[in-house]
């Protein structure tokens, strides 16, 4: 089992597509199929072995809420696609507490996988993989995502340093860290330095408390190399092209500033999406349609709506984990899944040794990562952090509940079969123009709007119609998809 996640977490970061009309479900889709294959893998391994806590059952009820919520959205095809993200999450941070802190290399190792192809990007390297919209954000698609992973990761870095037994494995973390932070500081993500920042604090009480000389020792030495690596990824002459003549200073000045730019964007986001959440909130709008609700609660020049698609959002998800989920899935399932988080905070301070310190510093830079951007919405860190924190939990005395193991398995296969399905169309999409192969791309994914959209321009009438109204079914407020309905329900 041990191997599958490690094999799962290398592949996630590395599945791209090459589909370059679909810039972001390129990197987005083919990361959930690898996500899905992997929690169905090793949920099938452990379903005898799993021993559900309080602490599962209220992920479970999380879980519950969140698929009735599904049921009730405009969008299915994005409920399904948000739930079954959250379900596969849950069954690795189950899976990876049977195997123990040793899941956690499988994390390291992929947390420098992202840094690697993120540097590849920042020196020069070009290749069909890379974005060059949100570089340096290597096989991610944006520096963002990249930065995210780098704070929350951090943490089972300097673990795997302190706790190597081999001073091979020691000099491989410590460079790993160092490449690591470096690829942090040239993101500029704002949300992942407030992120590293608690991380790091986190951590070093942590050391204060439980840490003895020789971690001590260990931990100086990763600063060190850290600190060569940053200041020599400052210096180097790099292929980023940033408007500012001094963009590292500039980002570090205005870290906590609300009251312009993206920081005043979000602001109005939140205020938002909690008046829609405030009209939904037993379940919310649905998982997954914030972006499909949002246009009918947004302000006048809200900074969150397209300028060139007009009734849509900029992005898919809010930027915010938490905001996502209060607004899509209603404060219940909310409160549940902080609860849990809580539980998981609260069994740190009862492991023993550095494993409480890292679960903790790890917890703490995915919540604070996930209150200003999406992080637990997204594929990869979904499947890092809960590998990570089911690691280094301590191992409980539960109940074995096969039937509910299995319900979760199962909705983290239909996630493989919808992945699968949106590749398969995407393909097509891209590939071809005659409307036979764009029909029977629509069959194979029904949730595909720009396929539909695509479709309401295509043939007699009837047949336009057809995909119109399925496209406006979709998203409702876009302008496009109403244009293209005006006239079919006549």
């Amino acid at each position: 089992m041990f191997r599958v996640i490690q094999i799962g977490a290398m592949a996630v970061v590395l599945a791209v597509s090459t589909l370059f009309v679909f810039e972001l479900d390129r990197f987005f889709v083919p990361k959930e199929l690898v996500l899905h294959a992997t929690a169905v893998i090793v949920g099938l391994i452990a379903i005898k072995r799993i021993q559900l806590t309080r602490i599962d059952w209220l992920l479970a009820g999380f879980l519950g809420l969140s698929a009735i919520s599904a049921v009730f959205a405009t969008n299915p095809w994005l409920a399904m696609r948000a739930v079954a993200i959250s379900a596969s999450g849950i069954l690795l941070f189950w899976a990876a507490r049977t195997i123990g802190p040793r899941a956690t290399h499988a994390v390291a190792i992929a947390i420098v996988l992202v840094a690697i192809t993120s540097l590849l990007q920042t020196y020069g390297v070009y290749t069909q993989l890379f974005s060059e919209n949100r570089a340096p954000g290597g096989t991610l698609g944006n520096r963002n995502f990249v930065a995210h992973a780098a704070a929350f990761g951090l943490p089972v870095l300097l673990f795997a340093a302190i706790r190597a037994q081999r001073s091979i494995t020691f000099l491989l973390a410590a460079c790993g860290s160092a490449m690591v932070t470096a690829t942090l500081v040239l993101t500029r993500s704002r949300a992942a330095w407030l992120a590293f920042a608690a991380v790091v604090f986190v951590f070093l009480i942590g050391m204060m408390l439980r840490g003895d000389a020789r971690a001590w020792r260990r931990l100086a030495g990763v600063m060190l190399l850290t600190g060569g690596g940053v200041a020599g990824a400052l210096l180097l002459p790099n292929a980023l092209r940033w408007r500012s003549d001094n963009p590292y200073l500039e980002t570090l000045n205005r870290v906590a500033s609300y009251q312009e730019g993206s920081g005043r964007g979000r602001l109005i986001q939140y205020v938002q999406s909690l008046k829609m959440a405030a009209h939904h909130p037993l379940f919310g709008v649905g998982p997954g349609n914030w972006s499909v609700r949002y246009p009918e609660h947004a302000t006048k020049h809200d900074p969150s709506m397209s300028d060139t698609a007009g009734g849509t959002t900029t992005n898919p998800w809010p930027s915010s984990d938490w905001i996502a989920f209060i607004s899509e899935r209603g404060l219940a399932a909310t409160i549940l899944l902080g609860l849990a988080m809580l539980g998981i905070a609260m069994s740190a301070f009862q492991r023993e040794g550095l494993e409480g310190v890292t679960l903790f510093a790890t917890l703490a830079g995915a919540v604070i990562a996930g209150a200003f951007d999406a992080v637990l919405l997204l594929a990869l860190p979904t499947f890092l952090i809960w590998t990570a924190l089911g690691a280094l939990s301590p191992p409980r005395e539960g109940a074995n509940r096969v039937l509910v193991v299995a319900a979760v398995v199962i909705v983290s296969a239909i996630g493989v079969a919808r992945s699968a399905a949106q590749l398969v169309a995407m393909q097509i999409y891209a590939t071809r123009s005659d409307r036979a192969s764009l029909t029977r791309a629509s069959h194979i994914d029904p949730g595909n709007f720009r396929l539909q959209l695509r479709l309401s321009r295509m043939g007699n009438r009837r047949d336009r119609c057809e995909h119109a109204l399925a496209a406006r079914a979709l998203y409702p407020n876009s302008e496009a998809a109403r244009a293209a309905a005006r006239g079919c329900e006549r």
